[in-house]
Parts: C-alpha cells; structure tokens; sequence
C-alpha cells in the first residue's frame, strides 16, 4: 500500500520545482515509509510513497514500460496480476518485475482506458503515457482506495491519495465549498466527488479521468463500473448459501499474497468471523488475529472475538481501550483532512494500531453490511415504504407532515414512542425518508445551523440532492437494493473505507476487504432481497452460509456498532472543550453558522433534555478542520 502524488501542465511543457513535488510527496510518508521515487519530465511530475508487499526488492515507482514512454504511480492491490502477467506476456510485453504494478503499465499499452475493466483489486493510480500524450488516472470500483485532484489557475493539475498532499502546493485555492458544507452537516462527512474545497474533486468510486496535453478544459469522468443489482436467477436458499461461501473463500483467498506478515482483524461480528474462518481453512499456520475491547459491555465484543479466535486457533492479540481515550482528536483532523465526523474513527484507529504490531497486512469484513442488508436502517426503511404504500401521496404528505409537527421530540424516550422522526418520514417521498434516517442533523436542525448568509449562499441546496443524483442512476427500483445501492454510493466509500483507509495507512497497514471483491459483490447484488433481508432478520443468507463455520450466539445475537460513548463525554470530560470549540471564536469568525443556535445545542446536551452528540461532534471536528486550515 502506498501513496501517490503528481503535478501535470494541461496547457504546456512548464518545469516543475522538484522540492515542491518532494514537499507534497512527503506529507504522505506514513503511506509508504519503505521508499520513496519522483519522476520528472517537462510537464509531468509523479511522485510515490512505497509500503512493500510485494517483489520487495523490485517494483519501485514510479515504474516505467521497456522503452520508458509509460511510466505509473500507483496505490493498491490487483490480485489477479499472475494472470494478466502471463496474457500480457503472450501479447509481446516484457517485465522486468514480479509485483503487481508492473501490469499496469503494460495493460495500458495493450487495452487503453479499458485496462481498469480487467484489474480485480482495489487501486487509485496515474499513468503517464508520452507518446499518446496522455494522463489517466483510475479509481477502483467500490473506492477502497482515495485519489484527489484539482486544477490551479495556472493551468496545473495536482493530485494526490490524500488531500494533504495538494494542500502543500501554495497555489491551491482554499476557498470552502458551500454545498459541501451544508453535505457535511447531512453526512458526517463530505459525499464524492466533492472535496471541502471548491477547487478540489475526489475522483468517484469506478471513475477514470483521461487528460490529454493541450485540452482546453478539464473533461468529465467516466464511470467503468457500477453495482449492476442485474439478476443471478433464483437459486434455491441451500445454493444460494453454498455458492455464497465459495465465492467469499475465493476473494479471501487471492488477498493472502503476500512477503510480509498478513493477519486479520476480529472484531466478534458475523463479518470479521467469516473472514477469519475462510482463511483458517486456506492456511497451514494460525492466522494472526487482532481485536479491541471496551470496559463499557455495551460497546465490547472482545469475548465473542475470542471465542472465534479459540475455535480456529488463531494466534490472537487483544487489549482493551481506555474507556475515555479520546486524545486522538487533534490526531483525526491531521488524518482525515476534510471534516469527518465518524466518532468510531477513534478505535479504528486503535486496532489499526494495534494490528501493525504484529503484520504489515491485515483482511476485514468491511461491506457486509452494505451488500447483504445488515444495518437496522433497512428493516425500518422497507417498514416505512409499505405504510408509505398504503396512502396515496396526495394524502399521505399533509397527514403525515401535520402529524410531525404536532408530535414532541422525544429522545429520552423508548424507541416505540419516539414516533416523529417516524412521521416525517412517511410524509416524504422514499428517498427523502432514507436521507432522514442517515442524516447526523435533519432538516429541520440544518435549518437552524446556518446563519442567515450562508443559507443565502446555498441558493436553496439541499443534501438530499447527492442520493437523488444516485438514485436516478439506479439499476434497481426494489425498495432494499435502491438503499443498499446509494449506501454504496455514498456511505461506504465517503465514510466507512476512508475511515479505515486513512487510520490504516497511519500506521502504515494495508487492509485489504475480501467482501468487497467486486465479483462477489456483483453476484450478491443480484440475489433476491428476500435472502438478504428476511422479516427482521439482515444477512440473512449469509448468516445461514456462514452455520456451519460460526456459532450461533456470533451469527444471531443483536448487532452492535464500534461506538464510543460521545454523549456521555460532552457531559462529562470533554465537556468544557466541546463548549470551547463548538462556542468559540473559530467557528463564529467562518461566518457559517447561528451561534445562538450553536450555544442552544449545547445548553440542551449539556442539560440532559436532548442528544445533540451526533451534530456537537460535527461541530467540533469542523472547528478543528478550520483551525489548520488558519495555522
């Protein structure tokens, strides 16, 4: 694993400052300590920071072709490169090299753009090819990998693995994208192909971007893939579940190569327990598995972990994190770049930590959820879609709609009588009501965020626009494939891959996630709803799957979040820095928000009448964001 960077004249042949491409290169050593390379040409600088894998004593980049017209950049895995390898050398092309890198060059001369269309991994690489004059640059299908780029007004593009890289060019504008802003504040992170910044765009998940010298404008992306929800017939639920766990076993088994020492993550969840059961199978030695425990039994589930790490012997590392460790939070803002408000990024970042102790690699079981309806979310959403059914639009908006406004907010409340959310959700369309359920603020609460100039800024934007834009791309109306599809759209990559990506790769740790294979992920996707979502059971196929491999209290017990206990430390601990933060100079000086209103946020959390903790953590890591963004 590592991480790239590059600097490219749309318009000319212009010498780059070969300190400025160090510099930017440099902010991203945590990538790739073992190495590092730049190469430089008039009007191409690429730049790499290696973490070695594979071929450890070759496979240096940037890695050029035979006659070094084709040079790559590149951060990732492709696991099938033994096959490529070999068509490829059928074709005529030479290597010189036995590491996975080397393939890209040599598809590109071969197949073009469509190169990406035979890669089975997850990846983000530059290709430099100068007798087609030609840039491309490639994202991987689900966005495992992250690639950043920009246009400066002196006609440049930068890009980069991480947005700190192109914040080390003095010429990249900082202005702050508002719609981003207000996509922030709906998320809890900002969706692609937006950036914080206007000048700034993430290259979405299944893109290229192919720039040749001279265009006059920046063209478009174009998407090679897409999570087809295309029909596999109607296997019986004993097949289903048998074919389920070959193809999980295959993707597990082409993500074992490798020269250093590889384990997993366990965390006691249905998904990491797979993961290590297919690769205790496919191993002769134990595998090395690594989980974090919480004092809270709320949040622990360190006893099941062992209890998978006893039935396959597994060579297992555990300790328990610090009930109040929450001094990693200036360390997030330096990881994330971009205000990121996903408080599980904490123990991430501590199994992470604690995984490279022991090995270099590290399997989880990331994307279960998505592929296979696991979220809670799911089952409440295809409840609301039936009500939604039973009324017609015309009657069910203005019921409904007067209903939540007359219904108290009760959070204090058991679930069964906090029923406004519920309200406001009949009384939208379906992709409104989803986008209410997986909003940190709703609707109502961003209303009152802003400060009346910045809503003027807006212009009327409303996040919910990012999972329309998915949803009129859909492949599928069903109403469960439409939610797991914009969740793959926009959740997984904008949240739960850059999370462990970035505290992965902080601690120089590949991660590679088997259940995102994307053959897998294409088959899955084509089950029947019904076998993934079964009355209120998720997973439901690959639980039965997974029977003989996994004890029943791992497979059925209620599913629990890798959480930290945010409300609890506002009124606590972190209280006097939450209101420091969230109340403070920083945050008024933006201009962006209504401290009144900020100040009422906090009184109510402070008081125990409201949980505000999900919109104060925001808060806060937007503060910290703003504040390196002044230093």
């Amino acid at each position: 694993m590592c991480g790239i960077t590059g600097i490219f004249d749309l318009n000319g042949r212009r010498e780059f400052n070969r300190g400025l491409l160090e510099a930017m290169n440099q902010t991203q050593f945590h990538r790739g300590p073992d190495e590092g390379g730049i190469h430089l040409e008039p009007g191409v600088g690429l730049a790499h920071r290696r973490l070695s894998i594979i071929d450890l004593s070759g496979g240096r980049q940037p890695l050029f072709n035979e006659d070094e017209t084709v040079v790559v950049t590149y951060n990732g895995e492709i696991y099938n490169f033994p096959e490529l390898t070999g068509e490829l050398k059928q074709a005529g092309h030479t290597f010189r090299t036995h590491c996975d890198t080397e393939v890209i060059v040599h598809a590109w001369e071969q197949w073009g753009e469509a190169c990406v269309e035979r890669f089975r991994g997850m990846f983000a690489f530059a290709v430099w090819d100068r007798n087609r004059e030609t840039l491309f640059l490639a994202r991987d299908r689900l966005g495992i990998k992250p690639l950043y780029y920009g246009q400066l007004p002196d006609g440049h593009l930068i890009f980069a693995s991480e947005l700190k890289a192109l914040m080390a060019h003095p010429d990249l504008p900082r202005s702050i994208d508002p719609y981003a802003v207000e996509d922030y504040f709906a998320y809890g992170y900002v969706p692609e192909p937006r950036s914080i910044f206007k000048a700034v765009h993430k290259l979405s998940p299944g893109h290229t971007l192919t720039i040749k010298r001279g265009q006059a404008a920046l063209p478009s992306p174009r998407q090679y893939w897409d999570v087809p929800f295309a029909s596999v017939g109607n296997p019986s639920e004993a097949d289903a579940a048998q074919e389920l766990t070959e193809r999980l076993r295959e993707a597990v088994r082409i993500r074992l190569e490798a020269e250093v020492p590889l384990g997993s993550f366990l965390s006691g969840g249905v998904d990491s327990s797979a993961v290590v059961a297919m690769m205790a199978g496919l191993s002769d030695d134990p595998v090395q598995t690594c989980s974090i425990g919480f004092e809270d039994k709320a949040f622990d589930e360190s006893d099941y972990a062992a209890q998978i790490a006893r039935r396959y012997h597994t060579d297992h590392y555990m300790e328990q994190v610090d009930p109040d460790d929450f001094d990693l939070l200036d360390r997030l803002g330096q990881l994330y770049d971009e205000p990121y408000a996903d408080s599980s990024a904490l123990p991430t970042y501590r199994v992470c930590e604690l995984a490279r102790r022991k090995v270099v690699v590290a399997l989880s079981g990331d994307g279960g959820d998505e592929n296979l309806a696991g979220y809670r979310r799911y089952r409440h959403h295809l409840a609301e879609e039936r009500l939604r059914g039973m009324l017609p639009s015309g009657l069910r908006r203005p019921l409904f709609g007067a209903l939540a406004r007359l219904y108290p907010k009760a959070d204090w409340a058991p679930r069964m009588f906090r029923a406004k959310a519920t309200f406001q959700a009949l009384a939208r369309d379906a992709v409104q009501g989803y986008f209410q359920g997986v909003s940190i603020l709703r609707d109502e609460l961003r209303g009152q965020l802003f400060s009346p100039d910045f809503r003027r800024e807006l212009q009327g934007y409303d996040a919910v626009e990012v999972l329309r834009r998915h949803a009129q791309n859909a492949p599928t109306d069903h109403p469960l494939s439409l939610v797991q599809y914009l969740d793959m759209k926009t959740y997984l990559p904008g949240d739960i891959l850059t999370k462990v990506d970035r505290a992965s790769m902080a601690h120089s740790l590949e991660v590679r996630v088997p259940i995102l294979d994307h053959k897998l992920v294409e088959w899955i996707s084509g089950l029947s709803p019904q076998l993934k979502l079964q009355g209120t059971e998720g997973k439901y196929i690959f639980k039965k799957a997974m029977e003989p491999y996994l004890p029943e209290d791992v497979l059925y017990r209620k599913k629990r979040g890798f959480a930290v206990p945010v409300a609890q430390w506002f009124r606590g601990p972190l209280r006097e820095r939450m209101r420091e933060q969230v109340l403070g100079e920083t945050m008024a000086d933006t201009g962006l928000f209504d401290m009144d209103y900020l100040a009422t946020l906090v009184a109510q959390h402070e008081s125990g009448a409201r949980d505000h903790s999900p919109a104060l953590w925001a808060l806060m890591m937007f503060d910290g964001f703003m504040q390196r963004m002044q230093s």
